[in-house]
């Protein structure tokens, strides 16, 4: 039992409280957690165990068909569910990854077939000529033989350079110089060289402008916007530069056949040729303009396609002044 004593005076009051049912209530609450406690453990870690692996399911759904998702399979894609939480918010996520990624090895894929298939025929006409020099002699002669591989090679040495800038261009590492440029000099530059070609050049409507860029990249701009305006022009080729609200514009026109409005974004892609410029000698490999796409858009700038007034093509570069 607990007793207290208490003194007062020349006496001593003593209480006491028998501890028994102290005892026993703490015996009851003992015996009820050892059998309880146990119990409520067992269906607490049951339940967490349950929820916990019905909240992790579209995770683990998620999980294995990533893991099933090869090179081959990019067109499969993870299940999303119907919610808006972190989970399905993940799934659609990364489902938009395996686009970019199968949009990525669509364009790879397309790229190495469509530069094998340029890269065969001039491989193809050097070997037909050597083996007609090797089985004929006397149909040809060297120079003749060395002409027409010195052609070739040229037209493989600039499809190589051309794949070489996409390239880098894909992987973002065109190094480009940052210096002010004239752009109306460069602009009559290319001019002359159109001219030497015997093309008839319109550079009235050239003015003064400066931009800040790479003078030799904005050159192979020119000369492939050049190119492909003599190459479809009927007889006039204009060159105009002029400079706005910060903004200096390179307008390339040709009295030619036009592009139609449904082909002015497509003629930017690469390997593209419209049906009037099928033939390879005359039309290219179509990488020209998507080349000048992508040298534009590292100097900041824009290309645009349209219509010249009076009929033909119109393209346009815009690009921050300097």
């Amino acid at each position: 039992m607990l007793a207290v004593a208490v003194r007062s005076g020349d006496r001593t009051v003593v209480a006491g409280q028998s501890t028994d049912d102290v005892a026993d209530a703490t015996g009851v609450v003992t015996r009820l957690l050892g059998v309880g406690l146990p119990v409520l453990l067992a269906v607490v870690g049951v339940t967490t165990w349950w929820t916990t692996g019905r909240a992790l399911a579209p995770v683990e759904a998620v999980r294995a068909e990533v893991d099933a998702i090869s090179a081959a399979e990019l067109h499969r894609r993870v299940p999303t569910g119907r919610g808006d939480d972190e989970i399905a918010r993940l799934a659609r996520t990364m489902n938009r990854m395996l686009d970019r990624l199968e949009d990525a090895q669509t364009r790879q894929r397309r790229f190495v077939s469509d530069a094998s298939h340029e890269l065969r025929s001039p491989v193809a006409s050097i070997r037909q000529h050597a083996e007609v020099a090797l089985a004929h002699p006397g149909r040809t002669s060297v120079p003749a033989l060395a002409g027409i591989v010195l052609a070739e090679d040229l037209r493989v040495q600039r499809l190589v350079e051309d794949l070489l800038v996409l390239a880098r261009a894909d992987e973002h590492r065109l190094r480009l110089a940052a210096h002010a440029v004239d752009l109306d000099d460069l602009v009559l530059e290319e001019a002359v060289r159109l001219r030497a070609a015997g093309a008839t050049v319109d550079t009235t409507g050239v003015a003064a402008a400066r931009v800040t860029g790479d003078a030799a990249a904005l050159r192979r701009v020119l000369r492939n916007l050049g190119d492909n305006a003599v190459r479809h022009a009927a007889g006039v080729v204009a060159l105009s530069v002029a400079s706005r609200d910060g903004t200096v514009s390179l307008a390339v026109e040709d009295d030619g056949p036009g592009i139609a409005p449904a082909d002015r974004e497509r003629v930017l892609h690469r390997f593209v040729r419209l049906d009037e410029a099928r033939d390879r000698d005359a039309g290219g490999a179509g990488l020209g303009l998507a080349i000048v796409d992508e040298l534009v858009r590292a100097h900041d700038g824009a290309v645009e396609v349209g219509e010249r007034n009076g009929g033909g093509a119109r393209i346009v570069v815009r690009l921050p002044a300097g």
